[in-house]
C-alpha cells in the first residue's frame, strides 16, 4: 500500500509522458539485475562512470540481453575508488554522457523489478540523474539480494550473526566468481545469487 501512495505521487511529478511506462504492472517472471561504478561512495558528490545489467526472466539469465555503458564523470575519480574497480580517467575519455545513458537504461529497464547487491545506493545513484531529467525516481519495484539472503539463513539459523558481504553470500552459495567490481561481472554474479535463492523451498519472491 506505502509503496502505491508512493508512486501515486511520483507519477504526478513526470515532466515527460513518454516515460509513463515506467509505471505499468510488470512482467511477473522479469526482472533486470544491475550495477553501478562510481567516482566514490558519496550520491551526492560522486558520479557514476559505468552501468552494467542484466536481464533475468524466468530461472535463466538471458545474457543476450545486457547493457554495458560506460559514463564521463563530471567529478574527479577518487583514489580509493580507482582500487576498487580500476577504472582510470584516461578510460573513460571515449564515455558516453549520463543523460544519454540514463535514458537508454530506462529503455532497457522498462517496467521490470529491479534486482541487485547494495541495491538502496546504485538506485539513489540513478535517481541523482533521473530526478532532475524527467521530475521522478526509479518507481520499479526492488529486491535488495543481502535481505533476501539474511531472510533465508535466520530461516535456518535463527539468532546467528550472518555475513551479508558479497564473497561470503557467493561462497555459500557457491556461486562461480568472475571478475568482480566490473558493473556488468558483478549484475552477472548477483542475478545468480537472486535465481539460487529465490528457488529455495522457502523463500518467497512476489
Amino acid at each position: 500500500m506505502f509503496r502505491k501512495i508512493q508512486n501515486y505521487f511520483n507519477k504526478k511529478n513526470l515532466k515527460d509522458e513518454k516515460y509513463l511506462y515506467l509505471f505499468d504492472t510488470p512482467t511477473s517472471d522479469e526482472y533486470v539485475c544491475f550495477d553501478c561504478e562510481t567516482t566514490g561512495l558519496s550520491v551526492e558528490n560522486d558520479d557514476i562512470i559505468s552501468i552494467g545489467a542484466v536481464l533475468i526472466k524466468g530461472n535463466r539469465i538471458v545474457s543476450s540481453k545486457k547493457f554495458v555503458k560506460f559514463v564521463k564523470p563530471k567529478t574527479k575519480l577518487q583514489i580509493e575508488a580507482i582500487k576498487v574497480h580500476h577504472i582510470r580517467e584516461m578510460d573513460l575519455e571515449e564515455a558516453e554522457d549520463i543523460a544519454v545513458v540514463i535514458e537508454e537504461f530506462l529503455e532497457f529497464v522498462g517496467n521490470r523489478k529491479l534486482v541487485g547487491y547494495f541495491l538502496e545506493f546504485d538506485v539513489a545513484m540513478v535517481n541523482k540523474y533521473l530526478k532532475p531529467k524527467i521530475g521522478i525516481k526509479l518507481p520499479n519495484k526492488t529486491y535488495e539480494v543481502s535481505g533476501i539472503y539474511h531472510d533465508y539463513k535466520i530461516e535456518k539459523i535463527p539468532q546467528s550473526n550472518i555475513d551479508l558481504r558479497f564473497d561470503a553470500i557467493m561462497k555459500d552459495l557457491q556461486i562461480p566468481e568472475m571478475g568482480k567490481h566490473d558493473a556488468y561481472n558483478d549484475a552477472i554474479m548477483t542475478a545468480m545469487m537472486f535465481l539460487k535463492l529465490k528457488n529455495q523451498p522457502k523463500v518467497k519472491i512476489k
